[in-house]
């Protein structure tokens, strides 16, 4: 969320910005929202005038009542009691201009990065580096469920029968191996400094609020009936939100953590051909990381948390890219957005395996997360990106580490979480 006052000072930077987002629906939110708050800020000054005229009155009242002057002492108290109930009505003003001037600043997207390249959807992102060779062996590769069926590592059908589609059982060494990944990444990003949380994998509405968009919060969020809680659709949001209304000393940035945890989405839309299987799931697991950092702090930030994705992978010898979000495919709360993208040797292309994203001080905005520094307060930058998130990245695991015979190499680093083992199968 921005500053109300940016907006105000600077209504052409932010209609310029949703214009590079292609979201021109939402230009009158600008001027309407500087309208609200001129509104606000006027009768707010009028209930301010009112406040103090009663502080004064009450001391007035109080030395009258001292000397004995006890009718001039009522008779300015039904003035203040009169005054009472134009302020209880400027009071419910303020509160509902409050409420509209929310309303709008919460959908009036985040202003982009200048690095940004503009574009109006996900297929005019920028590759921007290549990492490691990709490999298409001589042999068919069949489909990720056939590599795991052919090691009696999956059931789709009994997961239908049990809770529908999107949902699997994973079995034996599949199994294994998916839990080999989560315990391999959590240790790599605790070697890299990070500290290990296990968070709540349910949150409040003001804390879905905060971390994200409307739009992805009705893509995405299970509401759990009758009460104020959500299954969460990626550990980061619970990960922010524990520094929810915090004020955070100075000294003590950057915040930075990784986490595990099982991760619950709707992922409404239309489902291709080749989303089959565990590529496009309602419930899956994940190893994320997050960073809360000072502003001047957060472009380095960024950069080395995508690059821990990319490390991650190439230490498993899984060719990966990178690719800059174009301004149409950032969520509104994002200034700035890198996906790492694994290849799929089947395909012949790469596919997404995680995002990497600078959310500036939007999500602490409206969470309240603020630091405490030597020339006041201030609001702290947030940045999240995805460690691994299996079983999607077990396709690009399986696929590159596929022998003709349907054999599963297990690279070195993974071997001690399989108990030794060098192959499956």
């Amino acid at each position: 969320m921005l500053d109300i006052r940016f907006v105000r000072e600077n209504p052409d930077v932010v209609k310029e910005n949703i214009k590079k987002k292609f979201q021109e629906h939402k230009l009158p939110l600008v001027d309407e929202a500087i309208e609200i708050d001129e509104k606000r800020r006027e009768v707010q000054g009028k209930a301010d005038a009112i406040r103090n005229e009663r502080n004064k009155k009450s001391k007035e009242i109080g030395g009258l009542m001292a000397q004995g002057k006890k009718d001039e002492a009522e008779a300015i108290k039904a003035e203040v009691a009169a005054r009472g109930e134009e302020l209880k009505a400027l009071e419910e003003q303020e509160v509902t201009l409050a409420e509209e001037l929310k309303k709008r600043m919460m959908v009036i997207p985040n202003i982009i990065d200048d690095s940004v390249p503009i574009g109006r959807d996900d297929s005019e992102n920028v590759e921007v580096e290549r990492y490691g060779e990709p490999v298409v062996p001589d042999f068919e590769i069949p489909y990720h469920t056939e590599i795991m069926e052919k090691h009696n590592g999956i059931d789709l059908d009994a997961a239908r029968e049990v809770a529908g589609n999107g949902f699997y059982y994973l079995m034996g060494d599949i199994a294994r191996l998916h839990s080999a990944v989560i315990a391999y990444a959590r240790d790599f990003m605790i070697d890299r400094g990070f500290t290990y949380c296990v968070p709540p994998f349910m949150i409040r509405s003001n804390v879905v609020t905060g971390v994200m968009s409307f739009e992805e919060m009705d893509a995405m969020m299970y509401k759990i009936e009758g009460e104020d809680l959500y299954l969460i659709g990626t550990s980061e949001h619970s990960m922010i939100g524990k520094f929810i209304n915090k004020l955070i000393p100075e000294e003590e940035l950057p915040k930075t953590l990784t986490s595990y945890s099982p991760c619950f989405r709707k992922e409404k839309g239309a489902h291709g051909i080749e989303e089959r299987g565990v590529y496009r799931i309602h419930q899956f697991e994940k190893q994320e990381m997050i960073v809360v950092c000072k502003p001047e702090e957060s472009p380095m930030w960024f950069d080395k948390l995508w690059q821990n994705t990319v490390d991650l992978f190439r230490s498993l010898d899984i060719p990966v890219r990178t690719l800059e979000c174009c301004s149409g495919d950032l969520a509104d709360l994002k200034v700035k957005s890198v996906d790492v993208e694994a290849w799929l040797p089947r395909q012949k292309k790469y596919f997404e395996v995680g995002s990497c994203s600078n959310l500036s001080d939007a999500q602490a905005r409206r969470l309240g997360i603020r630091v405490k520094g030597k020339d006041g307060k201030y609001f702290a930058h947030t940045l999240n990106n995805t460690v691994v998130a299996p079983p999607r990245m077990l396709i690009a695991f399986l696929e590159n580490n596929l022998n003709e015979d349907l054999s599963v190499n297990i690279p070195e680093k993974l071997q001690p979480y399989m108990g030794g083992m060098t192959k499956i199968g």
